[in-house]
């Protein structure tokens, strides 16, 4: 306003301004015009309602589907069929659940290992020769460990057969274990000859010593001197008996002497001869050929 300008009367003679933006009052009462409605008033419903646009991968005609509150995914159906599951080294498939195992012994001390999971045919493979070498020459040195260790191999032949049976892996986000050269190739696989080589040296030792081992079941009769031979009966001597019968260990005495209890009757020279009833029968080594027996009739 410039400084000329006529100046305006205030208090409570002065004029009113006009109210409204436009200078004019606005109706208010049932005859109001209407506010337009504000951006989150709720849509018109009905069969003219505008339909929601399908979505991406909705067929044409086709509302879109329905979304989980908040945001969060949906949950799988509980009876959906999971997918095949794949090696759990490589990712590879097929695949198959299995355990392999291995032994060490040392001494008194034992540890059964084991490692289970799901393997493609290479890295099943690849653990189960390198579980199978380590038994090979960890698994022989305890008292136990000898009957163990075999049965651990047996064991694992049957993981093994499973293996074999899968096809080439496929589809893996990593390169499959290197099953390496067979079992029976590794040199770890010659390390069970000792312990074989060793029990056909103790069983070689046992069957010689039994070979060459005096198995007579007493001394035979000695002479008075001990000379260590057996002596020989002839027929009309007198002997007594220092062991108990079967066993024998006879010694020639005087035959009007108390020690005197058989009395060598007679030599039986071919298969038709026998002894009297009550008889006694002298050992062969104590004829004079080592291949006649002698009877001994009791002479009290």
């Amino acid at each position: 306003m410039g400084p000329y300008a006529p100046q305006q009367p205030a208090g409570p003679y002065a004029p009113q301004q006009p109210a409204g933006p436009y200078g004019q009052q606005q109706p208010t009462g049932p005859y109001a015009p209407q506010q337009p409605a504000a951006p989150y008033a709720q849509q018109p419903a009905g069969p003219y309602a505008p339909q929601q646009p399908a979505g991406p991968y909705a067929p044409p005609g086709h509302p879109a589907p329905a979304q989980a509150p908040y945001g969060y995914p949906q949950q799988p159906h509980p009876h959906a069929q999971p997918g095949p599951v794949g090696c759990q080294f490589c990712g590879a498939q097929p695949a198959v659940q299995a355990t392999v195992r291995g032994h060490q012994g040392i001494l008194y001390v034992m540890r059964f290992l084991s490692r289970s999971g799901v393997f493609c045919r290479s890295c099943g493979l690849a653990t189960y020769r390198e579980m199978s070498a380590k038994t090979l020459w960890q698994g022989w040195w305890s008292p136990l460990s000898v009957v163990i260790t075999p049965i651990t191999l047996l064991v694992n032949l049957g993981p093994r057969s499973r293996f074999h049976a899968l096809a080439a892996p496929v589809g893996g986000f990593r390169p499959s274990l290197d099953p390496g050269k067979p079992l029976l190739r590794r040199p770890e696989t010659l390390l069970i000859l000792i312990p074989l080589a060793l029990l056909a040296l103790a069983l070689t030792v046992l069957f010689v010593i039994g070979l060459f081992a005096d198995d007579s079941p007493s001394e035979p009769l000695t002479t008075g001197a001990g000379q260590g031979k057996a002596q020989t009966l002839a027929v009309g001597d007198c002997v007594r008996n220092d062991a108990d019968w079967p066993a024998q260990d006879l010694r020639v005495v005087d035959c009007g002497s108390a020690d005197a209890q058989y009395k060598v009757s007679r030599r039986l020279d071919s298969p038709e001869q026998h002894c009297a009833g009550g008889d006694y029968l002298a050992a062969l080594e104590y004829s004079p050929d080592g291949a006649t027996t002698s009877c001994l009739t009791p002479v009290r």
